[in-house]
């Protein structure tokens, strides 16, 4: 029997004030559905079995490159921030797995294994750091890391991600994601495509040191923390890291890694056409990289990713398995708070997409109906599914309402006694 770190009372004391209005909209919402033949409980069992991975460094208070103000009791190491994770997954029951990220949360991993065990908690994806020097660190990544121009820089970079696979193993994972931020700030600094093979080969050192059953996760963004250049830069770069890698290796969509109006389902739809959409990042943005919580902005594309994700999933696309998780910079909010609403809104996308009407909308394209197929896709996004939401977190042990059941238990108070406060500091996104 897992541990749980809310009060079992808390949370069905909260329950129980809400739970007869829930029932009345669950059964008005599945009389609606089961007009247009759709069977509530059928999308509710999906929507319990749908997961998204945390990020441990989500649930510290995030910063900007100008400052960063910390919340009350901030985790002071991975074992806090498992405890974090554990009441997000208590109360929604959509997080069971934690993503790691090292150094930062370099530790015994037996001892991270079993912390996470308590609490019935997993490991998804490792997450290594190249993109800033860690402490005692003898190599500088300044002027970049995998695809540095010094080879001692390289290999120390490489040592690093075969580290954290070694890492990994221990704790159950099957997979590494790696992020660069390699590039260049100026015209000519770098030397585009020698920078890329140093890259390439940097890579498939790596990948060469990948349990059999393990895949790997190349990640791209458009700019920043390099300004001019990026060395994977866009999704058809990363999508030629994958195929030079070979077969266990995926991209990775962060929903906030494109330029401005980019359409990012299209992409989707063409990585798994391809084979090689390997998971997901979700948050959402406004201008750039924002890792605003998911769908906070435009709730409308994070639908239309899904609607791509069900189809393939409908579909039963090959070698269609992505991985989902949060990555998210909570500057103004309570971490734990923002990550069990973003946990939902990736929830509530996936329960839309699965209201379409695929056969009709195919109707509707073969027919070259704009009109009719775009109101196809409107009439499951309006679609109000927080009673099957709600409903699926209710039985599978989870509160109705994750933030009042959190609220009312007091938590971030009672940890913002134990833990010590956390001096505010300059810029620095962490």
């Amino acid at each position: 029997m897992s541990e749980t770190i809310i009060s079992a009372d808390v949370v069905e004391k909260n329950n129980a004030a809400r739970n007869a209005d829930l029932d009345r909209d669950y059964s008005s919402l599945g009389e609606r559905l089961d007009r247009r033949g759709v069977a509530i409980d059928a999308i509710r069992d999906k929507v319990e079995k749908f997961a998204v991975a945390v990020p441990s460094w989500g649930v510290g208070t995030g910063g900007t490159r100008f400052a960063r103000f910390p919340g009350a009791g901030e985790p002071r190491d991975i074992f806090d921030k498992i405890e974090d994770c554990a009441v997000i997954q208590q109360l929604t029951r959509a997080t069971p797995t934690v993503s790691l990220h090292i150094p930062w949360d370099k530790a015994d991993p037996n001892r991270l294994k079993q912390a996470a065990s308590r609490f019935g908690l997993g490991f998804d994806a490792m997450n290594s750091n190249t993109f800033s020097d860690a402490r005692d660190q003898q190599l500088s990544y300044k002027f970049g890391s995998l695809s540095h121009a010094d080879a001692a820089t390289r290999r120390q970079a490489v040592e690093h991600n075969l580290e954290c696979i070694e890492i990994g193993k221990t704790l159950g994972s099957r997979a590494l994601t790696v992020w660069i931020g390699d590039g260049s700030n100026f015209p000519g600094q770098v030397h585009f495509a020698k920078a890329f093979e140093r890259y390439l080969d940097a890579m498939r050192e790596i990948y060469a040191g990948l349990p059999d059953d393990w895949k790997l996760f190349t990640e791209h963004k458009m700019y920043e923390p390099a300004f001019y250049s990026t060395v994977v830069q866009d999704w058809g770069t990363n999508y030629m890291i994958a195929t030079e890698l070979g077969d266990k290796a995926f991209c990775l969509v962060d929903l906030g890694h494109h330029a401005p109006n980019v359409n990012i389902e299209m992409i989707v739809s063409r990585l798994i056409q391809f084979k090689k959409l390997g998971g997901f990042h979700f948050n959402d943005s406004k201008y750039g990289d924002d890792d605003l919580d998911a769908g906070s902005i435009d709730p409308y594309r994070l639908f239309l990713v899904f609607n791509e994700l069900v189809d393939a999933e409908l579909s039963g696309a090959n070698g269609f398995d992505p991985a989902h998780m949060l990555d998210q910079s909570h500057n103004v909010t309570d971490p734990i708070e923002s990550l069990m609403l973003s946990a939902v809104e990736v929830q509530r996308a996936y329960a839309q997409a699965l209201l379409v009407e695929r056969e009709a909308l195919e109707g509707f394209q073969d027919a070259n109906d704009a009109l009719m197929a775009t109101q196809t896709l409107k009439v499951a996004y309006r679609t109000d599914v927080e009673p099957i939401l709600a409903m699926a977190r209710l039985k599978t042990g989870g509160a109705i309402d994750p933030v009042a059941a959190y609220r009312a238990a007091g938590y971030r108070a009672k940890v913002a006694a134990e833990r010590p406060a956390v001096a505010g500091g300059g810029g620095g996104i962490v």
